[in-house]
């Protein structure tokens, strides 16, 4: 069955993430592309060029963009829930039929989000069942899991700390006041060998660099449990360098996002050939 993929993120004012969405398309495509090369298909081998169309966003905010090979294989597209000037199933209807006229006859859609919240477990799902509905049986829709579910994401933020000296370790996640909803922080943290903290929810940053530091540590580092680099990630470096002002006994380092790396789209990729 011939396939195209889609990537759905939140949606930002902040380009930085759909620049870095755009940049995780196109590492995906070419992996992609690559293991097409490998299975022998025709073609294949021919230089792996992309090309952009928008398919709207408002001022504020990049527009979903729409990855392709000069051989038209893959065809990768990302896809935003909020913030878009239309709907995400609107969006997947859009997609879908753009891969319907290039000959794909299935379209994957894998969730670019690092927790299995209401948008991953309710809103997603809801706006894919539309999509279908508005598509009949021209195309076929699957739904794959969310990106951070997928175990080697452990690695890769172990590799980030990986040489790194120092006393403590904190991961910093968003947060939810969901009842369970920060247990996979709590298991990620727990892998790492660091203590959880909230950008919206306690236990904060602050106080858990308090608890770090009454206990004797000194020399801290801070990693952030975000994909991309934006408005939130800003506001925590502030944080990270107003506390530092005020704690000059204490070393604090903060590291970065997750990123758009070939990591990354490596664990798309396993997530796209699982059976």
């Amino acid at each position: 069955m011939s396939s195209a993929y889609l990537l759905i993120s939140h949606g930002s004012r902040d380009q930085r993430p759909h620049l870095a969405m755009e940049k995780l398309a196109e590492l995906v495509g070419a992996k992609l592309a690559t293991r097409r090369v490998s299975w022998g298909v025709e073609g294949a081998e021919e230089n792996y060029l992309y090309s952009r169309t928008s398919t709207s966003a408002n001022a504020n905010s990049a527009a979903p963009a729409v990855v392709t090979s000069s051989t038209g294989f893959p065809l990768v597209g990302t896809a935003i829930l909020e913030l878009a000037e239309v709907p995400l199933h609107e969006q997947i209807r859009q997609f879908a039929s753009l891969a319907l006229a290039a000959g794909y006859n299935q379209l994957q859609l894998l969730p670019v989000f690092l927790l299995p919240g209401v948008h991953v477990s309710e809103d997603i799902p809801a706006e894919v069942a539309l999509a279908q509905q508005s598509l009949g049986g021209a195309i076929g829709l699957k739904l794959l899991p969310y990106l951070g579910a997928h175990p080697g994401l452990r690695s890769i933020l172990a590799s980030q700390l990986a040489g790194v000296e120092t006393d403590a370790k904190i991961l910093i996640s968003h947060g939810t006041r969901r009842v369970g909803g920060n247990q996979p922080v709590e298991a990620m943290a727990d892998y790492l060998g660091a203590v959880a903290a909230y950008f919206s929810v306690s236990p904060s940053l602050e106080e858990q660099i308090q608890v770090l530091a009454a206990a004797g540590y000194r020399q801290i580092v801070i990693l952030p449990y975000f994909f991309f680099c934006g408005g939130i990630t800003d506001a925590i470096a502030q944080m990270v360098a107003q506390i530092q002002l005020h704690s000059p006994k204490l070393r604090l380092s903060l590291g970065e996002p997750i990123g758009a790396s070939a990591q990354l789209a490596d664990l798309i990729v396993d997530l796209i050939e699982q059976k």
